[in-house]
């Protein structure tokens, strides 16, 4: 792929961490005289720093035929170049607000945020302030990398608004480009819970299915089994606990695009619980007694968004090499809406 096809391809394709990036692929024209790559790079790139692009390459992220090079390579006629730097260039200005963060771990190069639901992570349109991004600004306004005109600063993957749990944010160059590789390369573990409307008919097993927007509404996913539209995504499930109507499910990504989970559980006939976007906001299982629908009316007040938790996050640390894992609890909310269906599943079988 050329860098004018990558630059041509719709945003909305972009899976949930790849539109943290830019990539670019391209060959070196012919006639090109040997030149230092990050001074080419500079030119080629308009936008981007020598700095930047020099610590894109001290993270390996830039290759040469497929092999990663130092920023002092000599370029060459026919070389192909392939560049992942770790975020897009500004559309507004970050401000930096004071809002409490719930931090797991913190170091030189990275932290760990365990983000309540609600939270959008980072400004855009229509979310300029409360953000996660903001609230970084605030606590980090000495470090270099959340003073520039980056609005994602440390940022190498979200989550949604009304999901909570963890997410690493870096705080220097080199651990975002390191980090930043192994997201885009899948290497990451996640894991998160899921409650989920019935009985799945397997405990365990995969789905996959490439996830692209859906054609009518611009604002969900929508899978495309036959691999016509959208990006690969494999989804692995394992049911931690049956509660009557709903399942507690474990859920892995083996990928990470945008409403992974949501979308696939909605895929196999499981929308999560109270989750709006994909129909889970409805009485899917269950009976049609006023008791039992008040009970669930109660459920979605106890839980007011979708039934999802970034429960745990492991990686390789970009400056001791060695990997770290975090793991969380649920969120009172969620453990609140279980407990409720634990209590009613209980009942049942006393009756």
């Amino acid at each position: 792929m050329t860098e004018d096809q990558f630059e041509n391809i719709d945003n909305n394709q972009l899976s949930e961490q790849s539109d943290l990036y830019e990539h670019h692929r391209f060959e070196i024209e012919a006639g090109q005289t040997p030149m230092r790559l990050d001074k080419y790079l500079v030119i080629r790139l308009a936008s981007t720093s020598r700095n930047r692009i020099q610590n894109a390459a001290t993270a390996g992220n830039i290759l040469i035929n497929d092999k990663p090079v130092k920023s002092s390579y000599k370029i060459k006629p026919g070389d192909i170049v392939s560049i992942l730097l770790s975020y897009p260039k500004t559309e507004f200005d970050l401000v930096p607000e004071d809002i409490p963060l719930d931090v797991v771990y913190e170091d030189d190069d990275i932290i760990i945020i365990n983000k309540k639901p609600g939270m959008v992570v980072h400004p855009s349109f229509g979310h300029f302030s409360g953000t996660l991004v903001n609230a970084l600004a605030y606590r980090f306004s000495k470090l270099p990398m959340f003073n520039g005109e980056n609005v994602r600063p440390g940022l190498v993957h979200r989550i949604d608004k009304d999901t909570s749990g963890l997410l690493v944010v870096c705080k220097n160059e080199i651990a975002i480009n390191k980090i930043a590789k192994q997201f885009y390369d899948h290497t990451c573990k996640r894991s998160y819970i899921a409650l989920v409307w019935g009985n799945l008919k397997e405990d365990s097993g995969t789905i996959t299915g490439h996830i692209g927007r859906n054609y009518k509404n611009r604002k969900i996913m929508d899978v495309f089994p036959d691999g016509s539209y959208g990006k690969e995504a494999v989804t692995h499930y394992k049911v931690i606990e049956k509660l009557g109507y709903v399942n507690l499910v474990e859920c892995k990504l083996e990928t990470g695009r945008t409403h992974q989970i949501r979308v696939h559980l909605k895929h196999i006939g499981h929308p999560l619980f109270n989750d709006a976007d994909y129909g889970g906001d409805k009485i899917l299982k269950g009976t049609t007694f006023t008791k039992y629908k008040q009970f669930v009316a109660n459920c979605f007040k106890e839980l007011p968004r979708q039934a999802l938790h970034a429960k745990s996050l492991g990686f390789i640390h970009p400056r001791t090499e060695k990997e770290v894992f975090f793991d969380s609890e649920l969120p009172e909310d969620m453990r609140n809406c279980i407990n409720k269906w634990r209590n009613y599943v209980i009942q049942r079988l006393e009756k």
